[in-house]
């Protein structure tokens, strides 16, 4: 079962349709991903700067690297 966590929203740079994204600092108001989910599958939903497109999903978060090596669920 994926977990989830409060008010967390971060940045990204990477772009494209890589299965593994590095996961950028916290949005102002909000916080990184904790550290006690390294490992654990998470939710997740991806957004272009314009709100226009998405990506919902699950991933593999690995807090070294602060990566998530995601899974597509749905798009726009």
């Amino acid at each position: 079962m994926a977990k989830f966590a409060d008010r967390v929203k971060v940045g990204t740079a990477t772009t494209g349709t890589t299965s593994t994204i590095t996961l950028g600092s916290a949005v102002s108001g909000f916080q990184v991903v904790p550290s006690s989910l390294d490992g654990d599958t998470i939710r997740y939903v991806i957004e272009d700067l314009s709100g226009s497109a998405f990506e919902i999903g699950t991933g593999t978060y690995t807090h070294s690297g602060t990566t998530l090596t995601r899974s597509l669920t749905s798009s726009s």
